[in-house]
């Protein structure tokens, strides 16, 4: 039976998004900021839960209507036949997001929405769900338009960036599914080598050797979905058996690490560690300023540091400086790329970016910044080299 289903991601990423669906299986629709609707069979959503690297959540659709005031909400809420999909035993939380939304609390809008759904199971079984805003057993989302409401119910449970091998983190890590959509971005793909010199608690070479490995983003975790009425075990047996069956054994690679603080280095060595990808990873203490390229080509992509984590504009002057010069010496042949919120970069670094791609990390808008470095001038291409899309 076809359902219909809303993924969101981080924004600048609905195109990929688009491509991990339709490879899903998924009729892809309209793409809106930070996410894509579609439309497919249950297969299709099990397959983006586990396969999408990009996806932060996957909800289905349940009920959409118009409202004028928060009653028609809870009418809207309390004809919507929650019980058929799981049990008064079950947790629940509801959450909430408006655009142009008219109501004045959002939150009495939440309340509404969980009473209703409350009251539909008092209706319908003598029993009401009990609210968890930790960890619920099923999460209820609602997005008000202008004078239109739709319910969904959460399949993907924890946020899907979640793979299950973060142990020990560091200052402003990124998303996993960001870090993934970045790489993509680059074009880097496995055989290449790839560099991460500022790799902090290591999300980009995480990502990039589960990539490298042919290792599912979702193999190592679960989904609401497998917790509904309707979930069928053996059609999702089948697809968790088949990524395993395309996964490699984890083996040396052309990815490399190196952060100049040792404490970073060591969270992304047990980050590896939880991973199974150690033996993947080539890791080092070092300082990107002098360091060497690891081969005559590769990919570079870094998350340099901004805001809180560079104390004065004179030293992220004079740390950028620095680093364009060390990439023109050190890394002819090389692209690289640098997620960063700050416009300034490329003046300070004294290179003419190829391109930039608009992005957000969470609220925070960034730039994906590409360098080719070419001896003589940064802006020819590097031959072979796949190019990223611009936002």
């Amino acid at each position: 039976m076809v359902e219909t289903f809303f993924a969101s991601c981080p924004r600048g990423l609905e195109p990929l998004l688009s491509e991990d669906l339709t490879i899903a299986g998924a009729h892809v629709g309209d793409q809106i900021p930070g996410g894509v609707h579609f439309v497919g069979e249950w297969t299709a959503c099990y397959r983006a839960n586990l396969h999408s690297r990009i996806a932060t959540r996957i909800l289905w659709r349940v009920a959409h209507g118009s409202y004028r005031s928060e009653e028609d909400i809870f009418r809207l809420a309390l004809d919507t036949p929650w019980p058929q999909w799981f049990t008064a035993e079950q947790t629940i939380r509801v959450d909430v997001n408006a655009i142009k939304c008219p109501l004045r609390s959002i939150d009495f809008v939440t309340l509404r929405i969980k009473d209703a759904i409350c009251d539909r199971f008092r209706r319908d079984t003598g029993r009401r769900p009990d609210v968890d805003t930790r960890q619920p057993g099923i999460r209820v989302h609602a997005f008000l338009g202008e004078d239109e409401c739709t319910l969904y119910v959460d399949t993907s449970g924890a946020p899907l960036y979640q793979r299950g091998y973060r142990q020990k983190s560091v200052d402003a890590p990124l998303k996993e599914n960001l870090a993934a959509g970045i790489l993509r971005l680059t074009g880097w793909q496995p055989g290449v080598t790839l560099l991460d010199p500022m790799c902090g608690s290591g999300t980009f070479v995480l990502e990039a050797a589960q990539i490298a490995l042919g290792i599912a983003p979702g193999s190592g975790r679960s989904f609401a979905f497998q917790r509904l009425h309707h979930f069928a075990p053996e059609v999702w047996q089948k697809l968790a058996d088949a990524a395993r069956a395309e996964q490699q054994v984890a083996g040396a690679t052309a990815i490399f690490a190196s952060d100049l603080s040792p404490a970073a280095v060591r969270a992304t060595l047990a980050n590896l560690d939880r991973a199974g990808l150690l033996p993947a990873v080539t890791l080092a203490v070092s300082n990107l300023l002098e360091r060497e390229a690891p081969a005559a080509q590769g990919i570079m992509i870094a998350n340099p540091p901004y805001g809180e984590r560079v104390h004065t504009n004179e030293e992220a002057a004079e740390f950028y400086a620095r680093l364009g010069s060390a990439l023109k010496r050190r890394f002819v042949g090389w692209t690289c790329f640098f997620v960063s919120p700050d416009t300034r970069l490329p003046r300070l670094v004294r290179l003419t970016p190829s391109r930039k791609t608009p992005l957000f990390n969470g609220p925070l808008e960034c730039r994906l910044y590409e360098f080719r470095m070419v001896a003589g001038s940064n802006r020819r291409p590097l031959t072979g080299t796949a190019q990223p899309t611009t936002g």
